[in-house]
């Protein structure tokens, strides 16, 4: 793959593997049982999510629990995010060799920061950083389907998940399926290039992971990868 190492562009070993979907997509499980697979093949593999850094995430939690970003903070805030942990975790793995795993990369803040009028080249410039990953799995979910899955684990969308920043509805409900067309919306535009895959998120999370171990298997090299050879043991981790 190719990264940007002090402003040069040049090969990195590593294998840079993205999952990305509007909330409620169920990314976050399939990108999980794809991690438990790899290691069980042998793979050296680093994790990362979005909203995860040490120094950073705890500041924009509580600027979310008192309800304090706009666009432009909650834009900054995450690029900041993500900064840190590409310096601290991802860059340093992939010049390792290691199989990057990013439970969401510079692609969600394009679509969420797009959905909340922020300009494109803008969001861009924040990023332009980033490597380019080796190959994006876009779990594509209608935000009904979404919307169901958010609620089979809280009683209602959380308040930046649903864009009530935006005041598209004052229902969360309705605001989440709002806000999250407008991010799939964006997605879809996004991701349409050779290194993406689009996994049907709307259907049974057995052929989904099928379809994602063929796709990742296949791009590593992998023996015995291949759709419909994994059923048996996804069928007792679902």
């Amino acid at each position: 793959m190719t990264g940007r190492r002090g402003g040069v562009w040049g090969l990195i070993p590593g294998r840079l593997i993205v999952g990305e979907g509007c909330d409620g997509s169920g990314k976050t499980t399939q990108l999980q049982l794809l991690r438990r697979w790899l290691i069980e093949q042998g793979a050296a593999v680093y994790w990362t999510a979005w909203n995860s850094s040490e120094a950073v995430h705890p500041r924009i939690r509580e600027a979310k629990r008192r309800r304090r970003l706009t666009p432009l903070t909650y834009s900054l805030l995450h690029a900041c995010d993500f900064a840190a942990r590409y310096e601290e975790g991802i860059l340093p793995h992939l010049q390792a060799g290691w199989v990057v795993l990013a439970d969401r990369y510079v692609f969600t803040a394009y679509a969420r920061d797009g959905a909340r009028s922020c300009k494109a080249a803008w969001v861009r410039g924040l990023y332009g950083f980033a490597a380019r990953p080796d190959l994006v799995l876009y779990f594509r979910a209608s935000p009904e389907t979404g919307l169901q899955r958010v609620l089979a684990r809280r009683s209602a969308p959380r308040f930046y998940e649903a864009g009530m920043d935006l005041g598209l509805s004052e229902d969360p409900s309705e605001s989440f399926r709002l806000y999250q067309g407008r991010v799939r919306e964006r997605y879809d535009r996004l991701l349409r290039g050779e290194r993406t895959v689009v996994i049907d998120a709307d259907t049974a999370a057995v052929r989904q992971q099928e379809r994602v171990r063929a796709v990742v298997g296949e791009l590593l090299g992998l023996p015995g990868a291949g759709e419909g050879r994994a059923a048996a043991c996804l069928d007792a981790s679902l």
